[in-house]
């Protein structure tokens, strides 16, 4: 599982003329399903990002969460974070999961985010959506998981 996190100060998705989701301060998320993840790739990237200390605190620096502060997080599926561009100039997605497989276990993750109490809203799996945000920082990092082991 790869997901791109951005620490942003608004974020929303729009699909078509429908705002799907929005969030004010907190974290956007763009997430990845590889064809090798399972449950505890769900399991493992939501105990990363509900405990990532990327938040300022009142002396500005980065050392909250959000679950120490009033944040909340936008995921939104993405399955080109799985694109290959090794050859040619068309990417391939032979290693991002078929929907049967992604859309559960990008849910997986999403409802244990939420078991952990973080505010957490989504995009529309599947759909062509517009994604508007504001990256705060700049901030963004890059997570991912291979058998439930961060690598």
């Amino acid at each position: 599982m790869r997901a791109v996190v951005q620490r942003v100060s608004r974020a929303s998705v729009q699909v078509g003329d429908r705002r799907v989701a929005q969030i004010g301060p907190g974290l956007c998320v763009l997430v990845g399903v590889s064809t090798h993840d399972g449950p505890r790739d769900a399991r493992t990237m939501a105990e990363k990002l509900s405990g990532l200390r990327v938040l300022a605190d009142a002396q500005g620096k980065m050392n909250l969460s959000l679950l120490e502060s009033d944040g909340s997080m936008l995921v939104v599926s993405q399955f080109t974070l799985y694109a290959d561009v090794h050859r040619g100039r068309r990417p391939g997605f032979a290693h991002a999961a078929p929907p049967g497989l992604a859309e559960p276990l990008l849910n997986e993750m999403v409802d244990q985010l939420r078991e952990r109490g973080l505010d957490v809203v989504t995009g529309e799996f599947g759909a062509h959506m517009e994604l508007d945000l504001v990256n705060d920082g700049p901030l963004t990092l890059v997570i991912e998981t291979v058998d439930g082991r961060f690598v």
